[in-house]
């Protein structure tokens, strides 16, 4: 409410309570994993109302810092990627400052979407240090010149799918035992077991059995062979760290970060893309599902 000096009569300014109603309503949404329901409930206002008002927001852009960056990039998806309805988000995050730097949702992860990301970056006037990711060859390529480092917590992982969590054969739970010191050893250590290894296996990773049902001898163990060629392939890449202890060793901010979001996501049901992308920008423009009051009025 507020008066006229002249008349004295006094008026309710709903202009100005609306658009704080507004944030609001989607601060709680959003961060709050309130529902349309108990919304609906708590403020009285019909769901097709507030979905209205939501409607109506706008985010604004990033706000950047341009500045010398060491990048942690991921991705991940959502929807079935079974019935070829799935998308994702793309992100580059700075571990340190847990700040989300760039983004993009797109319907698969390709080369094409690192390549703009580093043109933008660069255009932006960022200074990439290093990039830490999971192996797709596209950030590679996309950031061939930039030190690259691959993320420890991903190698281990596509070494325990070919050989499992929980190896039977005897090369299979040394070689696990060897991946799993990855992140705990230098590079000199990891290389020299690795030898070891290949030189005490040799014959098993030789052997050989015929297909019966084409006839041909066939690598009897091809899942440990699998393994470790995955090794061989990332060997030039999993201590780039030792050139500057800055470079960060995984993925796991990034990683982390879109768990807790997921967790947000998943309280709203029936969302459709659209929805879904606003909810992700808002908590990627913040850099936390746990804002802070400051956090909040800053976004807007």
């Amino acid at each position: 409410m507020y008066g006229c000096k002249d008349c004295g009569r006094r008026f309710n300014n709903k202009r100005r309570q609306k658009p704080k109603l507004i944030k609001k309503l989607w601060f709680l949404y959003v961060f709050g994993k309130q529902t349309l329901r108990e919304l609906s409930n708590t403020y009285k206002k019909d769901i097709r109302t507030i979905k209205a008002l939501f409607a109506t927001i706008t985010l604004p852009p990033k706000k950047h810092n341009p500045r010398p960056i060491h990048m942690t990039v991921d991705a991940t998806y959502f929807g079935k990627r079974k019935e070829g309805k799935s998308w994702c988000v793309v992100i580059v995050r700075d571990p340190y400052s847990k700040e989300n730097i760039w983004w993009k949702f797109v319907n698969r992860e390709t080369t094409s979407v690192y390549v703009e990301m580093r043109k933008d970056l660069e255009f932006l006037g960022y200074t990439i240090l290093s990039v830490t990711g999971d192996g797709f060859g596209g950030i590679k390529q996309a950031f061939y010149g930039i030190p690259y480092q691959m993320c420890h917590v991903h190698m281990e992982r596509i070494v325990k799918r070919q050989i499992t969590d929980n190896p039977k054969l005897e090369a299979n739970r040394v070689l696990r035992a060897i991946i799993k010191t990855l992140g705990k050893t230098d590079r000199y250590t990891f290389v020299s077991r690795l030898n070891e290894f290949i030189a005490l296996y040799k014959d098993f990773l030789a052997e050989r059995t015929i297909n019966l049902e084409t006839g041909k001898k066939v690598f009897t163990h091809r899942a440990t062979r699998s393994a470790l060629k995955s090794i061989k392939h990332f060997l030039p890449h999993l201590f780039t760290y030792e050139n500057d202890i800055q470079i960060p060793r995984t993925t796991n901010s990034p990683e982390g970060h879109f768990r807790h979001i997921k967790r947000i996501v998943n309280v709203h049901c029936g969302l459709s893309r659209s929805q879904k992308e606003k909810v992700l920008e808002t908590i990627l423009l913040v850099g936390t599902t746990a804002p802070s009051d400051k956090d909040l009025r800053e976004l807007f």
